[in-house]
């Protein structure tokens, strides 16, 4: 029996890519909060490996029941392998500062991403860059200053990781919305996991045979250590979040390229709620007031952001009935 839902399709299903993007966001924000956790346990190469290599078992599974291994052939090779590296280079600097970030920190960073989105559209898309999309990108960067507070004496620079984080998910979108939209979202995942796990064993290796100082070890383990002692906990460990991970990452892949952007957008942000109230039932920490506000103001920004991509769309589809 095959499933469908991994084929690729050129039909919009609005309801269906609501309840995906909820369903990606609620176990995104679980996943990242879970990691944050087992951080002092392993490192950040020994987890992607674990985790990359059992996303391709999963994905091979997938595909088989799903289609046929040719789910997993991209399209574009080049674009696809470049959104790859994106995303990789971005969970470096998500993860690589979570044992240092609250929860709240880590996603109000990520989340700046619609305003790199809107900035870079006119570069990269040919977008007109106008002043409502530097009015959200402003409000955005306003709403992640709150949060990360740079002008306190407690602010470090490691605070900054989850806003680079969020270029490069940015630049992720972009390549999608160009490139990728007729990929199968199993071929996006498969190249992601290639990437990922290439990474991954190449930053173990190198850690291990060329050793960081031991105070790099103490200050930033999950990051300067390549291979710690490998125990069942952090296998089965690995396998779990990589489940969340592929089941997140598909259903909102699925979700963009089975209906409007502008009208999933604003719900992609409802990972911001899921991580702060993963950020409390595990670590015991709630966002303050001020924590608050700044997710309110990126929020806000993302909204406006999305209803002048809507306003966009309409446009061009009129101007398509018109030329017609």
């Amino acid at each position: 029996m095959r499933i469908s839902l991994f084929e690729k399709t050129s039909v919009d299903r609005p309801i269906i890519a609501i309840v995906l993007v909820l369903t990606g966001a609620f176990v995104l924000a679980a996943q990242d909060s879970l990691i944050k956790l087992m951080s002092s346990e392993t490192s950040f190469w020994q987890l992607q490996t674990l985790r990359s290599f059992s996303n391709l078992c999963f994905l091979l599974l997938l595909a088989a029941v799903s289609g046929g291994i040719s789910l997993l052939a991209p399209i574009s090779r080049k674009a696809v392998y470049a959104r790859a590296c994106c995303l990789t280079l971005c969970m470096f600097f998500f993860f690589g500062g979570s044992p240092y970030l609250t929860v709240a920190q880590m996603a109000a960073g990520l989340y700046t991403y619609p305003v790199f989105v809107s900035l870079l559209a006119g570069p990269v898309l040919g977008e007109m860059v106008g002043p409502l999309r530097i009015g959200s990108s402003l409000l955005g960067i306003t709403g992640a200053a709150l949060i990360l507070s740079p002008w306190e004496a407690s602010f470090s620079l490691v605070q900054l990781m989850p806003i680079v984080a969020g270029f490069l998910y940015g630049c992720n979108i972009l390549i999608v919305r160009r490139f990728c939209r007729g990929e199968s979202p199993l071929a996006l995942a498969w190249a992601t996991g290639i990437v990922f796990i290439s990474c991954g064993i190449i930053g173990a290796v190198s850690l291990t045979i060329f050793p960081l100082p031991p105070s790099l070890h103490q200050s930033m383990p999950f990051l300067a250590i390549g291979w710690p002692p490998l125990v069942w906990g952090i296998i089965g460990f690995a396998v779990f979040v990589s489940i969340l991970n592929l089941t997140g990452n598909i259903c909102i892949t699925r979700a963009y390229q089975t209906a409007d952007a502008s009208l999933l957008a604003p719900l992609d942000f409802t990972y911001l709620l899921f991580a702060a109230v993963w950020g409390r039932l595990i670590f015991e920490q709630w966002p303050s007031e001020k924590s608050w506000a700044g997710m309110s103001l990126i929020l806000i920004a993302g909204l406006v952001t999305a209803w002048r991509e809507r306003q966009v769309s309409k446009h061009k589809e009129y101007d398509k009935v018109i030329i017609k």
